[in-house]
C-alpha cells in the first residue's frame, strides 16, 4: 500500500485492456506501475477499469459498455480524472472527454505531467516543456474544453497552462524556440564533457525507483536527491569517485520505464549523451520487484535504441534487504515452482552464470551490504578500461619509471 502525505488527491480511475499480446497478469502488472505513477503526480487512484479487446475502439478506446459503465462511476464518486494506461490518438481523447465530461489523460500525458514537476533546472524544464508541446500540438483542438477551466492538477502543469490561448502557429514557433535553446545547451554540454579530460566515465543506468540516487551518494558522498517515487532524479549528476587512487567520473541519469514517452527520448537528447559517451554502464536492478526481469528488458530495449547496448555492463542487483520469495511447502505437490519462489541464492547463481561472476553483483545501498566487493569490480573494471588508454599508469604499474618518455 502506498505511504501518503497529508495533502489533497485527485481522485482518479485507471483503466487498461486485456489483449492477446496482454494478459490479465501483465495488465496488472502494468496498472500497479500506472497507480504508482499517479500517486507520483499526486493522485488517488480510487477503481480499476479493464475490458477484454482484440484491439482498442479508434473511436473511444474502449467499448460503448464499458464507457458507460466509468461515466456513471465517474458521475457516482466525484472523480476529477480518468487515466488510460495506453497512448490515446487526438481523436479518441477528445471523444472520451465529451463522454465522461471530466479530465482524461493517458500514460504519456501522465508521464510528461511528472517530468514538468520534478524539472529543478532550467535546461531540465526546457526539455519537459518541448516534449509536452510537442505532445499537445495534434491534440490542441481538443484540448482547450478543459484546459480553458484553468483548474490545474495532474496533466496541466508547464506549459498547458501558459499556452491556453495559443493557435498551432505559436506552438510550433515555441517548440522552434525551445529546440534552438536546447541545441545551444547541447554544445555548451558537449563542451563540459570534452574539458573533462580522458578519464574513464561510467554511468549509472536502470528502471526509475531503482536507487541509482542512493546508490550515487554512497559511492561519491554526495547528497543527490533521493525520494521513494518516480523520477525522482531528472537532471544528469556527475561526479568524479576516486577508488584505490584511480580516479574516474560517475554519472546518474534519469530513469528508465516501459512505455517510455518517444517525446521525452528526444528531447532528453543530451541527458542520454551521458549514457552514450561513457566507457561503462552499471545497471541497477530492484531485484525485490516482482516484474523486474521485465525492467531490464525496457532498460536494454532503451539502451539499443539509444545505440548504447554493446557497452560493458555490470548488473547490480540492489535492494537485497528487501528481497522476499514465496516459499513452497515441502509436502505440497501441488504447486510449480516458479522464478517468484527462487531464493536470492538461486537468483545469483542464475545471473553470474548467465553474466559472469564478475559482471553481476547483489548488493544493497541503503545498508551498505557487499558494498565492498562492489568497490572491487567497478575498480577492476575502471582499471580494466584505464590501461587501454594509459598503457603505463604511475598509479597502476610501481614500473611506471621504465615507461617510454613520450608515454609519461
Amino acid at each position: 500500500m502506498l505511504e501518503k502525505e497529508n495533502i489533497n488527491f485527485e481522485k482518479t480511475v485507471v483503466v487498461g485492456i486485456i489483449t492477446q499480446q496482454q494478459d490479465e497478469n501483465k495488465l496488472t502488472e502494468y496498472l500497479d506501475e500506472l497507480e504508482f505513477l499517479t500517486f507520483t503526480a499526486g493522485g488517488e487512484v480510487i477503481k480499476r477499469f479493464s475490458q477484454k479487446l482484440d484491439k482498442p475502439n479508434p473511436k473511444t478506446f474502449l467499448g460503448t459498455g464499458k464507457m458507460d459503465e466509468i461515466h456513471t462511476f465517474v458521475k457516482e464518486n466525484g472523480i476529477s480524472t480518468v487515466i488510460f494506461d495506453d497512448e490515446l490518438s487526438p481523436s479518441q481523447q477528445k471523444n472520451i472527454s465529451k463522454l465522461l465530461d471530466c479530465k482524461v489523460l493517458d500514460r504519456t500525458n501522465l508521464i510528461l505531467d511528472i517530468f514538468a514537476q520534478r524539472a529543478e533546472t532550467s535546461y531540465a524544464r526546457t526539455q519537459v516543456e518541448l516534449a509536452q508541446c510537442q505532445y499537445l500540438l495534434p491534440r490542441l483542438s481538443g484540448m482547450w474544453t478543459h484546459l480553458e477551466r484553468q483548474k490545474g492538477g495532474i496533466g496541466l502543469r508547464g506549459p498547458g497552462e501558459t499556452e491556453i490561448e495559443t493557435d498551432r502557429r505559436i506552438v510550433r514557433d515555441r517548440i522552434s524556440l525551445l529546440k534552438e535553446k536546447i541545441r545551444t545547451i547541447d554544445k555548451q554540454m558537449a563542451q563540459q564533457r570534452s574539458n573533462r579530460g580522458a578519464m574513464v566515465r561510467v554511468a549509472l543506468v536502470g528502471y526509475t525507483n531503482v536507487g541509482k540516487s542512493t546508490l550515487m551518494n554512497v559511492i561519491s558522498k554526495s547528497e543527490v536527491f533521493v525520494e521513494n517515487k518516480l523520477f525522482a532524479t531528472l537532471d544528469t549528476t556527475v561526479r568524479k569517485v576516486v577508488i584505490k587512487n584511480l580516479p574516474f567520473l560517475l554519472s546518474d541519469t534519469v530513469g528508465f520505464i516501459r512505455k517510455l514517452p518517444t517525446q521525452l527520448v528526444e528531447s532528453f537528447k543530451s541527458t542520454l549523451d551521458e549514457v552514450r559517451e561513457a566507457d561503462l554502464l552499471l545497471h541497477v536492478v530492484d531485484i525485490s520487484h516482482p516484474d523486474f526481469e521485465d525492467h531490464i528488458e525496457s532498460v536494454n530495449q532503451i539502451l539499443a535504441d539509444i545505440k548504447s547496448a554493446d557497452k560493458p555492463i555490470i548488473m547490480v542487483f540492489n535492494k537485497i534487504d528487501a528481497y522476499k520469495h514465496l516459499t513452497i511447502d515441502e509436502d505440497d505437490l501441488i504447486t510449480e515452482k516458479t522464478r517468484k519462489h527462487y531464493t536470492l541464492e538461486e537468483w545469483k547463481a542464475t545471473w553470474m552464470s548467465k553474466h559472469g561472476e564478475d559482471k553481476a553483483l547483489f548488493i544493497s545501498a541503503t545498508n551498505k551490504e557487499n558494498f565492498e566487493e562492489f568497490r572491487e569490480k567497478v575498480y577492476d573494471a575502471v582499471r580494466e578500461i584505464h590501461v587501454t588508454r594509459f598503457p603505463y599508469n604511475k598509479f597502476l604499474y610501481p614500473d611506471y619509471k621504465d615507461a617510454p618518455e613520450e608515454m609519461e
